[in-house]
């Protein structure tokens, strides 16, 4: 990973509580995992960002790197890696989500 890439990655993360790395953006997701963690997101009615990481191959390649995940979405609030499509489900469908959001945006 480059070290501009790993700067903007580190930027997004920090200045964004809920930051999502994902195919396409939040009005327009590129792949279904995508936009099940968009929709998961809206339903909780939480703000969060996006960054398309088909804009930016270093970024694209960069991320998998960054949190040792091999595939996009991935999810990181308030700073921690939480996950991709699967775990975001999961932890919705547990209410687990909703908490850790709510204590993210508090903080």
């Amino acid at each position: 990973m480059t070290p501009e890439a790993k700067q903007r990655i580190d930027d997004l993360i920090q200045n964004n509580k809920i930051m999502v790395f994902m195919k396409g953006n939040k009005l327009m997701p590129q792949c279904g995992f995508s936009n099940n963690v968009v929709q998961i997101l809206n339903v909780l009615g939480v703000p969060f960002e996006t960054y398309d990481v088909l804009s930016d191959p270093q970024v694209r390649e960069g991320i998998k790197e960054y949190s040792s995940w091999p595939t996009i979405p991935q999810v990181y609030i308030d700073g921690e890696f939480v996950g991709g499509s699967d775990i975001m489900i999961e932890l919705y469908q547990k209410g687990e989500l909703q908490q850790k959001v709510e204590v993210a945006l508090a903080s």
